[in-house]
Parts: C-alpha cells; sequence; structure tokens
C-alpha cells in the first residue's frame, strides 16, 4: 500500500504521520509511507489544506488530522 502524507511538515502532518504509522502496525499491513512537502507537489494533487492523505494515488483526506476511525477505513478496502 502506497500512502503519501502531503504538508509543509507542521505538528498535523507529523501526527498524521505517525497514527498512520501505528494503524498500519497495528493491522500488520505493510505500507510505504512517502511525505509530499513540496508546495506545488501538494498542488497537483488538488490539496488546498494540509495535511493531505493520498493512498495508491488516490485523495482520501485532506485538512486537519484524520480520526484514527478513518485511517483503519483505508486498510480494509
Amino acid at each position: 500500500m502506497d500512502i503519501k502524507v502531503l504538508g509543509t511538515g507542521c505538528a498535523n502532518c507529523k501526527n498524521t504521520i505517525a497514527l498512520i504509522e501505528q494503524v498500519a502496525q497495528a493491522k500488520g499491513v505493510p505500507v510505504t509511507l512517502q511525505k509530499v512537502e513540496e508546495l506545488r507537489d501538494i498542488m497537483g494533487y488538488g490539496v488546498m489544506s494540509t495535511p493531505g492523505v493520498v493512498v495508491n494515488g488516490k485523495v482520501v483526506h485532506a485538512g486537519g488530522v484524520p480520526s484514527r476511525e478513518k485511517i483503519e477505513q483505508w486498510f480494509v478496502a
């Protein structure tokens, strides 16, 4: 599973990365986690508020730290 966290490195972005790592580990799902900090790249996904999350090429979240429940749903699909 390929996951990108879009953000300029703010606290919310770091919290989002940590939460995704925790959920992936708890579920036993191998993930490739990548940080995208370049504003031009973030805008390329159409994300205007960060952090944004892209799972397998699809934007699944933007703005604020996603809830643990929301992150768990990404690993079910």
